[in-house]
């Protein structure tokens, strides 16, 4: 492997490890949510407990979004280095 490239893969490669184990964590959050939800006043401890739920989700998505789009791009960038450090062998 080329050492220009060793460190942007490094980076990569943990920010998508973040990633994944983000959407590992939305996904046992949306586990316990619920779509619709027909509370009478002896359930309310549901509605707080659905309230916290969304707080959560609503923590996390910002997270998830941003580190998705830096995956994204930080990979595009390799492939461009990895393009352009293939093309100056050549010569």
């Amino acid at each position: 492997m080329m050492p220009m490239l060793m460190w942007p893969l490094i980076i990569w490669g943990v920010l998508t490890g973040v990633l994944i184990i983000l959407l590992i964590y939305r996904s046992t959050l949306t586990m316990h949510e619920d779509d619709q939800l027909f509370l009478d006043e002896s359930a309310s401890g549901m509605a707080q407990e659905q309230a916290e739920i969304m707080h959560k989700l609503n923590k996390v998505t910002p997270f998830v979004k941003w580190l998705g789009a830096a995956s994204g791009v930080l990979i595009l960038v390799i492939a461009g280095l990895a393009i352009y450090q293939g093309l100056n062998q050549v010569q």
